[in-house]
């Protein structure tokens, strides 16, 4: 397990990306004893609002196979209408890791990114289950029309990465063993 916090076009955060380094360790150890399967290799991107998008579609394209700029432009203007709504992404890298790219306008305090990064964490821990992986690299392929999959197998889909979301919405409350705060 290695673990790489980095900051993406995002200036004057050098105490914020301090913090996130800690928090991510400590949140990293806490997870990997709490939640099923192995920690993979992880990455931790902070970035902006209007950087999200770039970053975490760029990941998108590489781990698909994506080659066709007009799909990937629909899919940036896409990503870059969800990026105000969105905290953070983990998408599974191509040489095997997993990117968690955590918006950082988001986070005013420790308790809200310790939340965000537990819950990312988790996701994480969910790719290194059995079938999983290919599983999410088969649906991006399928959402960025790379390999189109049958409507039965994108129903299916779906229902696992509900089921994924609950569970990692059910391990959040380990945010409080970080920033005691989290836990109110």
């Amino acid at each position: 397990m290695k673990l790489d916090v980095s900051t993406h076009k995002l200036f004057g955060y050098r105490a914020t990306l301090r913090t996130a380094k800690r928090l991510t360790e400590e949140a990293a150890r806490i997870v990997d004893r709490s939640v099923a399967g192995r920690m993979p290799d992880v990455k931790v991107v902070l970035t902006g609002e209007r950087n999200l998008a770039e970053v975490s579609t760029a990941a998108e394209w590489e781990s698909a196979g994506c080659t066709d700029k007009r799909v990937q432009a629909r899919a940036l203007r896409s990503a870059k209408k969800l990026a105000r709504d969105t905290a953070g992404r983990a998408i599974p890298l191509a040489e095997g890791g997993v990117l968690v790219v955590i918006n950082a306008d988001q986070h005013p305090n420790e308790a809200t990114f310790a939340i965000t990064i537990v819950h990312e964490l988790v996701h994480a821990m969910q790719m290194s289950r059995k079938g999983i992986r290919d599983r999410l690299v088969a649906g991006l392929r399928h959402d960025l029309g790379v390999e189109k999959e049958s409507r039965r197998w994108n129903r299916e889909h779906e229902r696992c990465l509900e089921a994924e979301e609950n569970e990692a919405h059910g391990y959040e409350y380990l945010a409080g063993r970080l920033v005691p705060a989290a836990a109110a």
